[in-house]
């Protein structure tokens, strides 16, 4: 999570690109997104970055069942109606940090930021050990 200066699109395409640039490309699958219009300028990071965005249609936040839940969990620290004037980044980075080493049962009470870990690790693996098979043929 990022804190941005404003809701347009430059300034969240800034923040969308900051934050996935250092994950590992083979980790860098999609994006989910609704339809405000921070995400017009989403084809500069889908480029930059080999990202496919998904945007959920208008009204239909089950599609986006995960965001929805991740903004809940962040939404307990800091309710509607709360100014970020005086959160500071590093505040932020705290807060998604307690929620990502919260057990979850859909993660087989693993933490997220150990489920993470685990794929980091098997993408670094399958990038080191690199499947050489090879047929030959006439």
């Amino acid at each position: 999570a990022r804190l941005v200066d404003d809701k347009s699109a430059s300034a969240t395409a800034r923040a969308e690109y900051e934050i996935f640039k250092d994950i590992p490309p083979a980790a860098r699958v999609d994006r989910t997104w609704d339809n405000g219009t921070e995400a017009s300028l989403h084809m500069l990071v889908d480029e930059a970055l080999g990202m496919l965005p998904y945007f959920a249609d208008p009204y239909s936040s089950w599609q986006r069942g995960s965001n929805e839940n991740r903004n809940g969990r962040i939404r307990r620290y800091l309710p509607k109606e709360t100014g970020f004037g005086d959160l500071a980044q590093e505040d932020l980075d705290a807060i998604v940090g307690e929620i990502n080493d919260t057990p979850m049962k859909l993660l087989g009470y693993k933490t997220p930021n150990e489920v993470w870990d685990e794929e980091i690790a098997k993408l670094q693996s399958k990038a080191a050990s690199p499947n050489t098979s090879v047929a030959l043929t006439n």
